[in-house]
């Protein structure tokens, strides 16, 4: 499987059959803001993602079998087909690094639609369609020279890497200006607080 030799539709085809399933970025969007939103249970998001991505939900909520298969399908699909098999500390460690998250839809929406629109002259406003993939693509290739870009390098500096004072304050002033809001319910972030002291 790839993107530069099949076609997408194919792709897809050949993982989730002739089943209705919608591609469009805006779909991948949405999802991953569903996974990230504290306010839904995490036992409702599965059939939230599944009426999200399939044009007949129905066909999938057939059986215990068919819904574990579109939930894996789903995974595949947002993870570009690429979905990474991470082992059980990996896992652990990236549940408890909260700053690994370097962007946000719903709060940079502003400047990644400007940088779609400056580097590859895409409206994402006024086009109608573009594959979840291709969306993708574009976003992981945004050129530095993009805010969005500028914004994501600051927010993922590990300024204990920084040795000079200057620079560090620096960086530490635009770190701040940049963070992403604390999205965690008060539940999460004492329980989060509480299990970095054990």
């Amino acid at each position: 499987m790839n993107i530069l030799i099949d076609t997408l539709d194919s792709i897809l085809k050949s993982r989730i059959g002739d089943i209705g399933f919608y591609t469009n970025f805006r779909n991948g969007i949405l999802f991953e803001q569903l996974m990230n939103d504290v306010n839904v249970k995490r036992e409702d998001k599965p059939l939230k993602a599944i009426l999200l991505f399939y044009k007949n939900p129905k066909d999938v909520l057939k059986s215990k079998e068919s819904i574990d298969k579109a939930i894996e399908d789903i995974i595949w699909f947002y993870s570009c087909g690429k979905v990474e098999h991470i082992s059980d500390n990996q896992k652990k460690n990236k549940a408890k690094n909260k700053t690994s998250n370097i962007y946000d839809y719903n709060y940079d929406d502003g400047y990644i639609y400007s940088a779609f629109l400056q580097q590859y002259g895409i409206d994402l406003q006024e086009i109608e369609y573009l594959h979840w993939w291709k969306f993708k693509a574009m976003f992981n290739s945004l050129n530095s020279d993009t805010k969005i870009v500028e914004i994501m390098g600051y927010r993922s500096i590990d300024l204990g890497t920084i040795k000079d004072k200057k620079e560090k304050t620096r960086l530490k002033k635009l770190k701040d200006i940049y963070r992403l809001p604390d999205m965690r319910t008060e539940e999460q972030k004492e329980r989060d607080f509480g299990s970095a002291l054990w």
